[in-house]
């Protein structure tokens, strides 16, 4: 009786039947695989990429969102770019993203480096720590709002037994603008903190013992061991911290307005008067879509010059 390893003709014959069974069953995983992710998929879709498809549409129309839209091509666009107000919260916008890169990116840093040098009662520094992430924002800035009051608040109080203040915090437009980034900083510097703190404790003690072994003393261990460690993850924190600060909402909506004297108007918080205070739909989505490019276009440059950083 002959054997199939007897005859190689059989053999060559039964190899693509079985290289045919192995692509049939790798396409039955992957069409059960889409199926359970078909759900997810398809509320993804719809709560996620219709509405920026509905928006970009909008951004074209001439819409109250009842009556039919009226088609009016780059109108909307034209009309935003030569709004005065635009140029304004474009303006107050980058001071707040510049206030909060030179006030709040360094703080979680600094912070995190005290408390990984923390022994005794560390979990509960910890805990104190992130408390203010843990805050709901509407609740952290009407409790701020109570300490920046110029009568009766907090830090004119605290201010006023060394012989400081009263000072308008919320209400001049010389300090307004500073007062909603020291909220800020202050309701997200536990969460940022925290993870330094993480990637600080996977930075080998080997480096540091090199490093004092050749007299380097505390800031140069930092600046040449800590830091350099901490590449990546700083990257991707300030990074997020451009976004998150570009697109600045609820601080200057519930503190001022917008106020005084537009002072603390943001780009978010004009799209929100365009919108639900105008009635002017179609603008409000045309600046949202100049705002999706600008912080599209700002990632891409950003990654393009921070990628070296993770490879080194």
């Amino acid at each position: 009786m002959t054997t199939l390893l007897e005859r190689p003709e059989a053999a060559t014959e039964a190899k693509p039947v079985v290289a045919s069974s192995r692509r049939r069953a790798g396409l039955r995983r992957e069409l059960l695989g889409l199926l359970f992710l078909a759900p997810a998929l398809l509320v993804f879709g719809l709560f996620s990429w219709w509405p920026i498809v509905r928006g970009l549409l909008i951004s074209f129309q001439d819409t109250n969102l009842v009556d039919p839209a009226v088609w009016v091509g780059l109108q909307n666009f034209q009309a935003v770019l030569t709004d005065p107000l635009v140029g304004k919260a474009m303006t107050n916008t980058l001071l707040f993203v510049g206030l909060g890169l030179v006030i709040g990116f360094p703080a979680p840093i600094v912070l995190a480096a005290v408390m990984s040098t923390v022994r005794r009662f560390a979990g509960v520094y910890r805990v104190v720590v992130y408390l203010p992430v843990v805050v709901p924002p509407v609740v952290a800035i009407l409790l701020w709002k109570w300490f920046y009051d110029p009568g009766s608040g907090l830090f004119n109080q605290l201010l006023g037994l060394i012989g400081l203040g009263p000072y308008p915090w919320l209400q001049s437009p010389h300090t307004a603008m500073l007062s909603l980034v020291l909220e800020a900083t202050w309701a997200g510097m536990g969460g940022a903190a925290l993870i330094y703190l993480a990637a600080m404790t996977g930075v080998p003690a080997e480096l540091y013992e090199a490093a004092e072994s050749d007299g380097a003393g505390i800031w140069r261990r930092i600046w040449h061991v800590l830091l350099p460690q901490l590449r990546p993850v700083i990257g991707l924190l300030l990074l997020l911290q451009l976004i998150g600060t570009i697109q600045v909402f609820t601080e200057p909506y519930i503190f001022t307005q917008g106020g005084p004297d537009d002072a603390t108007l943001t780009v978010l918080l004009l799209i929100f008067r365009y919108a639900f205070q105008d009635g002017r739909y179609g603008q409000a989505a045309a600046l949202s879509v100049l705002l999706a490019l600008v912080l599209a276009v700002l990632s891409a440059v950003y990654l393009r010059l921070t990628r070296s950083w993770s490879t080194k």
